[in-house]
Formats: C-alpha cells, sequence, structure tokens
C-alpha cells in the first residue's frame, strides 16, 4: 500500500500542473469560443493543433520512454543515456523545423481545400509551429529527466509557468489590446496588436510560452556534452523506434476524426471548419478526463519501471488498475451529469456540441486502461507490441471515421474514438497476460464500469425529464448520484485503503 501511497502521491504532483494548466484552457476554451465569434476560426485552431500533436511524436521517435528505460537499468549511466537523448532530438528538431520553415507555403497551400478557406490559413502559422515543435522537443527530454530523478515539484513549476505565460499573452492579446484601443485609438499597443487576425495571437502565445520555458531548464541543459555515443544510443533507437510508431498510430486514433471532418463533411470547407470548430469545444470539455490520464501516465511510467524487480510487483501493478479506474469513473459521472453547467463555459454558438462529451470521455477513460496495461511489453521489452495494437486501433479508427462522417458528422468521429480505445485496451489485456501475467480483479473493474454506466443512463434520463423546468433540482439529484457512487467505491475499498 505504501507503493501506491507513493504513486498517488507523485501523481498528484504531476497533476497539479496538469490541472491547473488544464483548468485554465478550460477557461480559455470559454474565452476563445466567444472571443472567435467566427466558429471556423476555431476549426482552424483545431486543426492545426490536431497536426501538432501528431507531429510532437515524429520529433520525439520514442526518445523519452527509452531514456526511462535505459537510466532505470544503469544508474551510473544515466547522463549519458541524457545527453545522447538531448544531443538527437536537437539535431533532428533543427532538421525537421528547417525544412517545416523552407516549405512553409506550400504546406499553407495544401491545407486551403477550396477559395473559401483562403482566408482562414496564413504561412506565418507554419514557420511559429516549427519553432513551437522544436522548443517542445528539445524540452521534453529535459523534463524527462525531472521525472526520472523524482523531482515533481519542479516539473510541475516548470510547467505551470509555460502556462501562466500563454494564458497572459491570451488574455493580453485578445481582450486586453481590444478593449484598450476602444478608448485609446492612437496607443502604442497598436505596434503590437492588430484586430484583423485573432487566430494568429492564440498561436503566438504559444510560441512565446515554449521559447520562455527552455530558459527555466537553464540547469538540467547546461551541463548536457553534446555528443552520441553509438554504443549505448543504437539500444535505445531499437528499443523506441516501435513506440514512434506506435505513437503515430495512436495519435492518429485520436486526431484523424477531427483533422477529417473538413475533408469528409458534405459541406463547403468553410462551413466544414465551423462543424470543426464545435467538435474541438466538445472534445475541449473532456480534457478533466485527459488530464487525468496525463497525470498518472507521467507519474506511473517512472513508478512501473522502478518497481519491476520487488517481490509484490503484480499486485501492485493490479491495485493501481483498480483504483484508477475508480477515480475516472468519478471524473466521467462528474463532467457528464453536470454538463449543462460545465456547458455554459463555451459561447452559445459551440454549444450543439455537447452531447458527445460523454463518449469522449468514457473513449479516454479506456485509453488510460490501454495505458496501464501497456506495461506489460514495456517491460518485457516486446515494445513491437505497441505497433499491433495502435496500428490496429489506426485502422479501426480511419474505417470507422470514413464510413461514420459523412452520414453521423462529428458524432460518428466521436463513437469511432470510443471503439477503437475499447478494443484495444481488451487486446492489450488478453494477449499482455500471455507474457505478464498480472491478477487485475477483471470482474470488479467491470462492475464499477457498469454501475457508472448505470448511475450515468439515471441521470440522463433526469433531465430529459426535469431540466427543462426544473434544472437546479435536476443538478441536486445528478450530484447525489455521483454522490452515492463515491460513496460505494469508498465503502467496498476502504479496507484496502487503510493508511499503513
Amino acid at each position: 500500500m505504501s507503493a501506491i501511497k507513493k504513486l498517488a502521491s507523485q501523481t498528484a504532483v504531476y497533476g497539479l500542473s496538469s490541472i491547473f494548466g488544464r483548468f485554465l484552457n478550460y477557461l480559455l476554451v470559454g474565452f476563445h469560443t466567444r472571443v472567435l465569434t467566427d466558429v471556423a476560426d476555431f476549426g482552424v485552431v483545431g486543426e492545426i493543433y490536431a497536426y501538432v500533436t501528431f507531429l510532437n511524436i515524429i520529433y520525439l521517435y520514442g526518445l523519452e520512454t527509452s531514456y526511462f528505460r535505459f537510466s532505470s537499468k544503469d544508474k551510473l549511466g544515466a547522463h549519458t543515456y541524457y545527453s545522447s537523448s538531448f544531443t538527437s532530438v536537437l539535431l533532428t528538431s533543427a532538421i525537421f523545423s528547417g525544412l517545416f520553415i523552407i516549405f512553409s507555403g506550400q504546406i499553407n497551400d495544401l491545407l486551403i481545400t477550396d477559395p473559401s478557406a483562403a482566408a482562414y490559413y496564413h504561412q506565418d502559422y507554419i514557420i511559429w509551429f516549427a519553432l513551437i515543435l522544436a522548443f517542445d522537443a528539445i524540452t521534453a527530454i529535459p523534463f524527462a529527466r525531472l521525472r526520472q530523478e523524482n523531482r515533481p515539484l519542479a516539473f510541475a513549476s516548470i510547467k505551470i509557468f509555460n502556462i501562466l505565460v500563454n494564458v497572459f499573452l491570451n488574455i493580453f492579446w485578445l481582450w486586453f489590446c481590444p478593449w484598450w484601443l476602444e478608448s485609446n485609438p492612437d496607443s502604442v499597443i497598436n505596434y503590437v496588436y492588430s484586430p484583423e487576425n485573432k487566430v494568429a495571437y492564440i498561436f503566438l502565445a504559444n510560441l512565446i510560452a515554449s521559447g520562455a520555458t527552455i530558459l527555466l531548464l537553464y540547469k538540467q541543459i547546461k551541463d548536457i556534452r553534446l555528443q552520441i555515443k553509438w554504443e549505448i544510443f543504437k539500444p535505445m533507437l531499437t528499443y523506441g523506434f516501435p513506440l514512434l510508431f506506435a505513437g503515430l498510430a495512436g495519435m492518429m486514433n485520436e486526431t484523424f476524426g477531427r483533422t477529417m471532418l473538413k475533408y469528409l463533411l458534405p459541406g463547403s470547407a468553410e462551413e466544414n471548419l465551423a462543424q470543426l470548430g464545435i467538435y474541438n469545444a466538445a472534445y475541449k470539455l473532456s480534457i478533466f478526463m485527459t488530464l487525468a490520464v496525463q497525470a498518472f501516465r507521467m507519474a506511473a511510467e517512472p513508478f512501473f519501471f522502478s518497481m519491476h524487480k520487488e517481490q509484490d510487483s503484480k499486485k501492485i501493478y493490479a491495485e493501481v488498475m483498480e483504483y484508477f479506474v475508480i477515480v475516472c469513473a468519478i471524473i466521467f459521472l462528474a463532467v457528464s451529469l453536470n454538463l449543462n453547467i460545465a456547458g455554459l463555459y463555451l459561447g452559445e454558438q459551440y454549444r450543439s456540441g455537447l452531447f458527445v462529451v460523454p463518449t469522449l470521455l468514457l473513449a479516454n477513460l479506456f485509453l488510460g486502461v490501454y495505458y496501464n496495461l501497456s506495461i506489460w511489453y514495456k517491460l518485457t521489452d516486446k515494445t513491437m507490441y505497441s505497433i499491433y495494437f495502435t496500428v490496429f486501433g489506426a485502422i479501426i479508427t480511419v474505417s470507422l471515421n470514413l464510413l461514420w462522417i459523412p452520414v453521423f458528422g462529428y458524432e460518428g468521429s466521436s463513437w469511432a474514438t470510443l471503439l477503437c480505445y475499447f478494443i484495444i485496451a481488451v487486446s492489450c489485456y488478453f494477449i499482455g497476460q500471455r507474457y505478464f501475467k498480472v491478477p487485475y480483479r477483471i470482474k470488479r473493474i467491470s462492475l464499477y464500469l457498469t454501475y457508472m454506466l448505470v448511475i450515468y443512463g439515471l441521470g440522463y434520463y433526469i433531465d430529459a425529464k426535469l431540466l427543462q423546468e426544473m434544472p437546479v433540482v435536476s443538478a441536486v439529484i445528478n450530484n447525489t448520484l455521483l454522490i452515492i457512487f463515491i460513496l460505494t467505491a469508498w465503502l467496498v475499498e476502504k479496507k484496502n485503503l487503510k493508511l499503513e
């Protein structure tokens, strides 16, 4: 139990930056959906960030996890693994971003599918994101070192700084500058702000925040020797490259539907971008599940590697899975049963997509279960299985999106995401038990998930009957259902959760 308490405390600290940052970003979603009155503008934001999350995988090509694996096995040589990883990422980032900058005009032209969309894209966006991708990749290995050294407070404080800079600049450019210029039209603000293109300032804020983060990681970067020792780096690449392809397929599972809406919906590019904008806003509301999974993953990866040699490690892995599912079920219910309240943060023209949020929350829950299960192929060095699972998932995602988006729109994309993550989680469990048998309590976990869905179904029925005429009563009943679920889980698990 003490090991799980350690994981929980580190997850909480890693989650501090995620929760705080995602909460601020959640507020920014409400801010952006009011500032960007043209819904298609927010569609462009969602589309470009979808491509960026995909490219982030290419820029790191599995080295982050490779660094964890090899530095954990050879603590005396950890700094050599660190320097080699950082040097490689630095060189490849310069090459990749240089190519993006050189061909930025041609890339921008590819994004414009018809004349109605031409006003929404600019070559500068490509250049800025080429730099953002490089900055984020360069800082990824120093951040990984902080995690490997169990320094979650330093990790969280730097992440929070990045977020605060981003939020401050968004507010400065998109709220303060227009407000100030209303009464001071000849102000010096005119030199740093132009009202014609608000989307540009969202991207510029990200660029400046990413660049500033490098400065705060100076201590982690200054003692790096810019060299690659091939004899130790080759095994890292061998280990990490399957994770690269798995990551690409996994990111396709996450982003393919959003990027394809523009091409598969029957309207013009501008109309389809508006649908993407609505879906992107709904996708952002599943952020609470995403941040829980992200915080857990950051703490769990080094934790699972460090626990591997312990006698009761498999029992601990099983307990972690159960508690993880319980926490995610609570998050699912907390958001889904209060969706009409959470949706008030969005601009009114974006709220029509709220109905897909529970589907996306459940999809991310199963993605978290998959991350939990996937430790078996990392601990047994069978990382090729990461490719098999995620390519299988990508085939499902692509096929279902191509089939469902033209018929059901972005709702079809949300169901494709859920089905993909559910299938790869189940597949990972059954295959993993053959190579690395962990005594997961599948029956109990399944009962928790079924109970969660029953509670949600009751809440959905209550909303249908009471929401329009008695919204306060509906909210009270729904949150009572949430409390009942939490109390039930506590009563079932309290014996195991006693402090030791």
